[in-house]
């Protein structure tokens, strides 16, 4: 049986808790960076739209009755996306109910 011996702990880790990983702090993200990067920032934010975010567009704009631009930067969509879904009842936005 594999266990955790509390012993082996940082100080100030909870069991469970990776020792480089801050909490609250996701497994993927490098320490000090901000995942909630202001889009103006992002370095790729002047490339193509990705397909995840050009599909979950599709569904959103169709569900508000807009018309998507075929030239969308990651920057943009991202932008989009956040309008779309502050608007759109399915995602909890200001039209729900």
């Amino acid at each position: 049986m594999n266990t955790t011996d509390p012993r082996d702990q940082a100080p100030g880790q909870t069991p469970g808790q990776s020792g480089g990983q801050a909490p609250g702090q996701d497994a993927g993200q490098a320490p000090g960076q901000d995942p909630n990067k202001d889009v103006d920032d992002w370095v790729t934010g002047g490339e193509p739209a990705t397909g995840p975010q050009l599909s979950y567009l599709h569904t959103l704009a169709r569900e508000a009755g807009e018309e998507l631009p075929s030239d969308l930067t990651k920057a943009q969509a991202s932008q989009m996306i956040d309008r779309l879904q502050q608007a759109s009842p399915r995602t909890g936005g200001t039209d729900a109910p």
